[in-house]
C-alpha cells in the first residue's frame, strides 16, 4: 500500500442478536436446564469467548501497516512482532510471488535499495533485482533490516529501530511466527501487488490469488484473512475461488496513485457506470469493504459506502489529529504505521484495546 504522508467501539449489525442466540446454546451445552439459561449466561460468556472472531470482540479494527513500519523495518518479521507487542486486531502486510513460487511478503516489486543490502553487506545499487526474477534462496541471501542512511526513507521514519539480519519472510513463516506466540485470535489483511502498468513484474492476476490462496490453505487461515488490492482483478479471483473470504477494494485518488480512473486496475468497473459514486463501485466489484487514502475520505462518502454495507478502513493513518477526526466519524478501522498512536486516540474515547500479545 502506499503511504504519504467519542464513540465506544460498535458491534458489527447484527452481531448482538448473534451473540445472545450464540450465548443461550453454550449455555445449554454447559447442561443449563432451559428454566435457568439466563442465570447461565454469565459462565457461559467464558466458553464463547474462545468461539467468537476478532471482529466480534473488537468491533475496531486497528491494522499494523507492514507490521510496524514506523517503528521496525517493514514487512519483516521484527515489525510483525512489534506490531504484535503492542496490540493490534489485524497484521497489514503485501506480498509478491518468486520466480519458484513462494509467496513473499514484501510490498515493492523490486528489492528497495532504501533498506536492502546483499550477501557481502553492501547496499544494493538502483533498480534492485525483480522479486518475481529471484528463487526464495537468493531473495533471501538479502538483509532489510537497516535503512540506509542519510536516505529520505530513513529520514521518513525517525522513530524505526534497525534489526539487522532480517529477510524478506514466506507469508506461511509469517503465519507460523504467529501461531508460535500463541495470537489466536489475530487477523490478516495481505494485499496483492500487482501492477497493470507493469505486468512483467509479476504473476497475472489468477496465478497470483491461487498461490496466496494456497498458502492461507493450507494453513488453516482460512477464517482470519482478508484480501486486498489496488488492481481489483485478484479481488474477482479470490471472490470465484474462495468466496468465504472477505475481498477489500484499496483506492487512491492523488497524484502518487490513481487507480480509480483507470479501468485495467479496477477489473473494468468505472464511475461512469456507478453515477460517479466510488462507494457503488465499491460494492458492484463484490469487495465487503473499501480501504481509501485517508485523504480522499470524506464523511459524506462514509455515510454513503456505510448505507451500502460496506466496511471502511481508511489508509495509511499515522498523524494524531487525524487519527482522531476519523475515530470521531466512526471508521470501522485504520491502517496506521504507529499502533500505539491509534491505541491512545482508542483509549480516550473508551474503546476496546486489543491486547498485545
Amino acid at each position: 500500500m502506499q503511504t504519504r504522508q467519542q464513540s465506544p467501539s460498535r458491534r458489527t449489525p447484527g452481531h448482538g442478536m448473534q451473540a445472545t442466540a450464540a450465548m443461550q446454546q453454550a449455555a445449554e451445552r454447559a447442561g443449563c436446564r432451559k428454566a435457568r439459561v439466563s442465570l447461565c449466561l454469565t459462565s457461559a460468556l467464558l466458553a464463547l469467548a474462545a468461539l467468537l472472531p476478532v471482529a466480534g470482540a473488537f468491533a475496531f479494527d486497528l491494522q499494523g501497516h507492514r507490521g510496524a513500519r514506523g517503528i521496525a523495518p517493514e514487512n519483516s518479521l521484527a515489525a510483525f512482532r512489534a506490531a504484535l507487542a503492542a496490540g493490534v486486531t489485524t497484521l497489514e502486510l503485501d506480498v509478491h510471488v518468486t520466480r519458484d513460487g513462494e509467496v513473499v511478503v514484501t510490498h515493492d516489486p523490486r528489492l528497495n535499495p532504501a533498506f536492502t543490502r546483499d550477501a557481502s553487506g553492501r547496499w544494493i545499487d538502483e533498480p534492485g533485482p525483480a522479486i518475481h526474477q529471484l528463487t526464495l534462496a537468493e531473495l533471501q541471501r538479502h538483509d532489510i533490516g537497516r535503512a540506509r542512511p542519510a536516505t529520505r526513507y530513513a529520514q521518513q521514519w525517525p522513530e524505526r529501530r534497525d534489526v539487522d539480519g532480517e529477510r524478506v519472510p514466506t507469508l506461511a513463516a509469517l503465519f507460523d511466527e504467529v501461531k508460535r506466540r500463541g495470537a489466536t485470535e489475530v487477523r490478516f489483511n495481505i494485499e496483492t501487488k500487482l501492477n497493470p502498468n507493469t505486468p512483467e513484474l509479476t504473476p497475472e492476476a489468477e496465478p497470483f490469488a491461487r498461490a496466496v490462496l494456497e498458502v492461507v490453505q493450507r494453513h488453516g487461515m482460512t477464517g482470519r484473512v482478508t484480501i486486498q488490492s489496488f488492481d481489483w482483478r485478484t479481488l474477482a479471483v479470490v471472490q470465484r475461488l474462495a468466496p468465504q473470504i472477505p475481498t477489500v477494494a484499496l483506492s487512491a485518488r492523488q497524484k502518487f496513485l490513481d487507480n480509480i480512473g483507470d479501468g485495467r486496475w479496477t477489473g473494468g468497473h468505472t464511475l461512469a457506470t456507478h453515477g460517479g459514486s466510488l462507494p457503488k463501485m465499491v460494492q458492484a466489484s463484490g469487495a465487503a469493504a473499501w480501504s481509501p487514502f485517508h485523504g480522499d475520505l470524506t464523511e459524506a462518502l462514509l455515510a454513503e459506502a456505510k448505507a451500502l454495507g460496506l466496511k471502511v478502513v481508511p489508509w495509511t493513518v499515522n498523524d494524531p489529529a487525524v487519527i482522531d477526526r476519523l475515530l470521531g466519524w466512526r471508521v470501522d478501522g485504520l491502517i496506521t504505521d504507529y499502533p500505539e498512536r491509534v491505541r491512545e486516540a482508542m483509549a480516550r474515547r473508551g474503546m476496546a484495546l486489543p491486547p498485545p500479545r
